[in-house]
């Protein structure tokens, strides 16, 4: 029970759950905006606020596409809406808090090899280096 126990408060198993329970309550936040402000300003032209409705009969069989089209608004809506608020800022952070890495190699002036910064002698055509 004790190793279940830090299993659970390792830290992956915790962020794993809040992502899913924030992502379960902005999924219907982006379905209320699909549906309530989305699809009504789309349907304007059309006149049907409801895409569930659109139907094709072909030979007695009847095709609901518009369940379809429903459901790609509302991917399209939660990609952007999860790129924009979610992938962005997240990308700005990173690289605001990303520290210069020190180079550990240069470029050696007789072959233009990588070989380690402290080198005093090139590795591949053994030329002198300048000590800097």
């Amino acid at each position: 029970m004790k190793g279940f126990r830090e299993f659970l408060l390792r830290g992956n198993v915790v962020e794993l759950a809040v992502a899913f329970v924030i992502g379960t309550a902005f999924a219907a936040v982006v379905t209320a905006l699909v549906k309530n402000i989305i699809n009504p300003i789309i349907a304007i032209p059309g006149g049907k606020p409801n895409f569930d409705a659109y139907t094709v009969t072909v030979n007695g069989s009847t095709i609901s596409y518009g369940t379809f089209v429903t459901a790609v608004i509302a991917f399209i809506a939660i990609a952007a809406a999860v790129y924009f608020m979610v992938v962005v800022p997240y990308t700005r952070m990173t690289a605001v808090r990303a520290k210069p890495v020190d180079e550990t190699t240069k470029k050696c002036p007789e072959c233009l090899s990588d070989i380690p910064i402290g080198a005093r002698r090139c590795a591949f055509c053994t030329a002198l280096q300048p000590v800097s």
